[in-house]
């Protein structure tokens, strides 16, 4: 009796962890940008020192224009831009240090990088996110901990209050030495408080309350990507604290993982992986440009696990996408419109909610182990499937199987897991006109938002 009861109270607490608005807004952007653009783009280097010389930041044709309109053409919904890496140096003029581009040759030292992003994104209807690293190894304050925690507060201030409507903030975890060869202790709490105060539809991402790391820099996620998890932190604080436990975790969210903690919270993954081998521009990269197989790949094991998709273009030393970056990145949007355009399962019969295409209704199964059938109305070739449920009531699907009508018996299609804000199975050809889909396991009765099948060209 007491396991059956410990199991009612470990469901109980899932079921009530709920996406905040800003978490469900965030979820629905599902594949979104980063722009690693910086000093790094002038020296070939990954991670600056901090000593770099200002003037060596010039990108002679500079366009963000190009970058909005390449992630536009692409379906891309949000474009983060790295505000400040480790080095220091800020793509804004900075009242509060002298390494920026204001010292700098472009644009004769009265440039801002990031007003120009932010106003590329807002005339093209993209939602814009910074990137500023709280490590800093150019500032002498790095290391004295309250000093250093002010002046990068002033920073982030400046960011959040001068540059329009910020969708996300994303924070690293990174913490080296600084200049004094100290380590800094960065007060968390106080940073997401300015972004409350500031920006309080902005996701807090990576090291924040809103968003954690998938755990890779690979774009992947686990196969069963729980935004269900529990921890000795509830919501609201630091999420740093699951970056070990995601490196090595195959699973999060299952009933044996929540049964290990009384505190259960909703906190969905982030899938970052950049287009190139390194996050910044190296032109002797520029035939090392992951192939559309590649990221075909990363896109169902993102978004089509319950993730968002950060990939990241880094810009060249000309300010601009570079021209294989932009083709990849079209290739890949040609790709999954051609499979995605055409969901056979939309005028199906019996799906009722669950394939009207509307964000505002669901198909609510009977029990915790339901079925829906679908009537095709004539023999459709498929091998994907898509699957979504109405997360603002919970996450609730842990098993399910598609079957079609064969030969006078249900045969199986596909099975898997976990499904959340969208799964996307791929499979070999079948012909049906008749399938159902069977909810093997669940934790409450099922909210199916879309059951989608589609046939890749």
């Amino acid at each position: 009796m007491a396991d059956s009861q410990d199991n009612d109270r470990v469901l109980a607490r899932a079921l009530a962890a709920r996406p905040t608005a800003r978490q469900l807004a965030w979820q629905r952007l599902e594949y979104i940008a980063f722009a690693h653009f910086g000093i790094n783009t002038f020296t070939d280097r990954e991670w600056g020192d901090g000593a770099e010389d200002p003037a060596l930041f010039n990108p002679t044709e500079f366009d963000a224009d190009q970058w909005v309109g390449a992630c536009c053409d692409a379906g891309i919904k949000l474009l983060i831009l790295t505000a400040k890496h480790h080095d220091g140096f800020c793509l804004w003029p900075s009242a509060h240090t002298e390494h920026s581009l204001k010292n700098s040759p472009w644009r004769d030292g009265r440039g801002d990088v990031v007003a120009e992003v932010s106003a590329a994104c807002a005339r093209a209807g993209l939602k814009f996110g910074i990137y500023c690293s709280p490590w800093d190894r150019h500032e002498c304050s790095y290391g004295d901990s309250p000093a250093y925690n002010a002046f990068f507060r002033a920073q982030l201030g400046e960011l959040l209050s001068n540059y329009g409507p910020i969708a996300e903030v994303w924070f690293d975890g990174a913490c080296g030495e600084g200049p004094n060869g100290k380590r800094q202790e960065y007060d968390w709490d106080s940073y997401y408080a300015l972004v409350r105060q500031l920006q309080p539809e902005a996701a807090i991402a990576i090291c924040g309350p809103d968003v954690r790391w998938v755990g890779n820099e690979s774009g992947l996620a686990r196969d069963d990507e729980w935004s269900v998890v529990s921890g000795p932190r509830g919501q609201g604080e630091r999420g740093v604290d699951f970056l070990e436990v995601d490196n090595g975790a195959n699973d999060l969210g299952s009933r044996d993982n929540l049964a290990e903690n009384e505190v259960t919270f909703w906190y969905p993954a982030e899938c970052d992986v950049s287009i190139r081998p390194g996050w910044f521009y190296h032109a002797s990269q520029d035939l090392q440009v992951k192939s559309l197989d590649h990221l075909l790949d990363i896109y169902y094991r993102s978004v089509g696990r319950n993730s968002v998709l950060l990939l990241n273009v880094p810009p060249d030393q000309r300010g601009l996408f570079h021209e294989n970056d932009v083709a990849r990145l079209k290739e890949l949007r040609a790709a999954l419109d051609a499979t995605f355009d055409q969901d056979v399962a939309r005028t199906a019969q019996g799906g009722d909610a669950a394939v009207d295409g509307a964000w505002d209704t669901y198909w609510s199964a009977g029990s915790d182990v339901d079925e829906l059938a679908l009537d095709l109305g004539a023999e459709k070739t498929v091998d994907r499937l898509l699957l979504q449920e109405a997360i603002e009531e919970g996450q609730r699907v842990e098993r399910f199987v598609l079957e079609g009508w064969h030969d006078g018996q249900w045969k199986e299609i596909v099975r898997g897991g976990c499904i959340g804000y969208k799964r996307l199975e791929r499979f070999s050809r079948v012909v049906v006109r008749r399938v159902r889909l069977r909810i093997e396991a669940s934790r409450a009765p099922v909210r199916l938002r879309r059951i989608g099948l589609f046939c890749a060209p």
